[in-house]
């Protein structure tokens, strides 16, 4: 079978079928789309002329073309799920994908931004030109609750549970869980109601001062802005507060366990590395404070 077509019917499954989605899968398609014209070009356009040793050679030319590590870890990804889905399907009798290692990555740490500098943004806030109330909400969620910014946008008015204090959250692969609320945030909750309730028409929760659900870019610009007022980290993006939220809630003795079910991590692996961030800013306050360091 031509692999352009086990290409479409995989992609097809993700979304149809697995209900990935629409940004995981668009990532999915520009990778296995850049693997079918790599194939094209060395004229294996049948899924079944694909070797390991092919795929290694593709992978060698990512590296020559200068993608970094995790890059060519995620396109890897990627072709493991599509010859996966190809030998279950019987359109191959073997995978050829099979014990190919991932490249080792250089583990970069996230970075964290101090708990002061959150604070100061709710004192510009109240000066800023866009409704104070709108641009608190934003960050007391994505902080607060170290949401996710598609998580955040996804929230309907109806996943807030006041008497339980939670809310319920959508995250990837459409998987719900349910998030802990704070008094703190439940304040700030309860002012931006005030503030929304002549707003009708929407199930959204956080809606711009048209009414219309808030958006992903629209984060990320509001976010981008106010992070560069108090701070000077090199990404400044709303998933910076997700692991700045992780990372503070382990500084304070939060088990792993419970922050994993907070973040809605599928492996307690990928909630581990804040429990290295955590580790660096303690040897940074060592060094800094203690007279022996």
């Amino acid at each position: 079978m031509k692999i352009e077509q086990v290409i479409e019917q995989y992609l097809n499954e993700l979304k149809s079928i697995k209900r990935y989605s629409p940004n995981t899968v668009k990532s999915y398609k520009e990778d296995l789309l850049g693997f079918e014209n790599f194939c094209d070009e060395n004229q294996k356009n049948d899924i079944g002329s694909i070797s390991n040793k092919f795929i290694k050679h593709y992978l060698m030319y990512l590296n020559e073309l200068g993608l970094d590590k995790r890059s060519i870890a995620r396109k890897l990804a990627s072709l493991r799920g599509l010859f996966k889905y190809a030998f279950q399907r019987e359109i191959l009798e073997s995978n050829p994908s099979l014990q190919i290692s991932n490249p080792k990555l250089d583990r970069k740490l996230p970075e964290v931004v101090p708990l002061e500098s959150i604070l100061k943004i709710y004192s510009l806030a109240d000066e800023a030109e866009e409704h104070p109330i709108l641009i608190k909400i934003i960050f007391e969620l994505l902080y607060g609750c170290a949401l996710r910014v598609s998580e955040l946008c996804g929230i309907n008015y109806v996943d807030l549970e006041f008497k339980n204090k939670v809310i319920k959250i959508r995250g990837k692969g459409n998987k719900e869980r349910f998030v802990p609320v704070g008094d703190k945030t439940l304040e700030i909750i309860k002012t931006y109601i005030t503030w929304r309730k002549n707003i009708t028409g929407t199930n959204a929760f956080i809606v711009n001062i048209k009414g219309e659900r808030i958006y992903p870019r629209y984060v990320h610009r509001l976010v981008h802005k106010y992070l560069g007022k108090v701070s000077d980290i090199k990404k400044k993006s709303p998933h910076v507060l997700r692991h700045t939220a992780a990372t503070h809630m382990l500084d304070r003795g939060a088990d792993i366990r419970a922050v994993k079910e907070i973040l809605g991590h599928e492996n307690l692996s990928t909630t581990q590395i804040y429990t290295h961030v955590s580790i660096e800013r303690l040897k940074s306050t060592y060094k800094k404070a203690h007279p022996k360091s």
